[in-house]
Formats: C-alpha cells, structure tokens, sequence
C-alpha cells in the first residue's frame, strides 16, 4: 500500500485495496471529516486497529469532503454536521446531488432533534454520537457499510420526539429545569440544595420527576443526556 499525504488539513491515501468489506474479504474505506484534527487523528488510530478497515484520506470542512470523496471514492464517509463552511448537513446533499459514492454515516456531538432529522432527510445512512463507545462506533461504521441503517437510541428519540413536537425538557417546571442543569454537571444533592434555597429532601422530589419526565433510570444518565444533547461539554463537568 502506498500512502501519499498532502500539505495542510486534508490527507489522501492511495491504495491497490478497493471495495467494501464483505466482497472478496476487502477493507471498508473510510473518508474522515471533522473541523478538528484530534478527532480525525483519535477515529483513525481507532478505526486502523481493525483489519476490516482502510482510513483513505481526510477533510476538515464540507468543501474539502466533496474533493477528498470525488478523488477517493470511499465506501463510508464519516461526518461532523458542526464545521465551519460548509456543515455537515450541505455536504450531505452535496454528496448526492454530485453522484459521489460513500454512504454517510453522521457523527458528532449534537442530538439537537432538528440536526437529526436534517441529516437523515439529506440523505445520510446513519447518526452516531461522539461520546458514545468506541465499540458502537465501530459497529455503526459496519453496518453503514453493509447498506444498513444506524441510529444512536439517544439519537432516534430526538427525531420521534420531533415528529410529534414535543420536547421532553419543554415539559420540566422552571425548578425541576434547575435541578436538571445541577444534575449535568454533576452537583451533589446537598450543593444543588445550597444553591437552590432548599432542602434536601426537597431536592430528591425534584430529581424523581425529572428522572420520571425524562424516562431516565438515575442521575448518571442526566449527564450523559445532557451531553448527547449538547446542552454541556466534557469540560464542564467537575
């Protein structure tokens, strides 16, 4: 295999190894493209330590994937929808309006329900989370691959949540709305108390209707609802 990189962002690779994984033994191709080169570098180093795939090349932006997807003709393009330029759900269409190969599978960090639908209505095959496991990452580039369907479970109740217009935290009080901002960023009990005026027995009747409104087992999943929503980042949790 020979590998050829270009100056800058965007990185081709040339290989004598083509097609889909599943015909004849060969390696799913994969086109990443996400503004930030760590993601690029952290999916690569993952995705490489599988024989069943062959990283061909990457982009940064919307404009640079239909280039890089145009030149390597890959089996799966794995996308951020959050990009400056072009984002992710224009690039979507400008995939298919060109006739360029690849299926689309969406990863990013957003579960905004309006992004989800967006993208799977543009055309892409699938919609994965950036803070899901590395192995259901994994599993979703597979069956993208094989021409199937794959959607996050956070990411298909966002979109049934948006066919029937309703928004679960629209259905929250102003109080147990706080409760919940406390609980994503992971305050204890008797901080939220000390935040809110009240007390703590006050405070866990709140959690139990968020938890109840939400469909969520414990506080645990508050924080991780929060963040596949993108209502917090990792970097403001304690």
């Amino acid at each position: 295999m020979t590998t050829e990189r270009n100056e800058g962002n965007e990185s081709n690779t040339v290989s004598s190894t083509t097609g889909a994984a599943g015909s004849g033994g060969a390696r799913t191709r994969v086109l990443l493209v996400d503004d930030h080169a760590v993601v690029r570098q952290g999916l690569r180093l993952l995705l490489e330590s599988y024989p069943d795939f062959e990283v061909v090349g990457e982009a940064e932006d919307g404009a640079a994937a239909l280039r890089r997807a145009a030149a390597l003709r890959p089996d799966v393009i794995l996308l951020d929808l959050v990009m400056p330029g072009m984002d992710g759900i224009e690039t979507i269409r400008g995939l298919h309006a060109q006739g360029l190969p690849g299926e689309v599978l969406v990863l990013t960090a957003s579960l905004d329900d309006h992004l989800v639908k967006g993208a799977l209505q543009a055309g892409a095959r699938g919609y994965a989370l950036k803070v899901s496991r590395p192995a259901e990452i994994v599993e979703a580039v597979r069956r993208v691959a094989r021409g199937e369907e794959s959607l996050d479970p956070a990411a298909a109740r966002a979109l049934v949540q948006q066919l029937r217009g309703r928004d679960p935290l629209a259905g929250l009080t102003p109080r147990e709305r706080e409760v919940f901002d406390a609980l994503a960023r992971g305050l204890s009990n008797p901080q939220i108390a000390a935040a809110l005026h009240v007390s703590e027995a006050t405070v866990r009747t709140h959690i139990a209707a968020v938890l109840d409104k939400l469909e969520l087992p414990d506080r645990t999943q508050v924080t991780i609802y929060a963040l596949k929503r993108g209502l917090i980042r990792v970097e403001d949790l304690p």
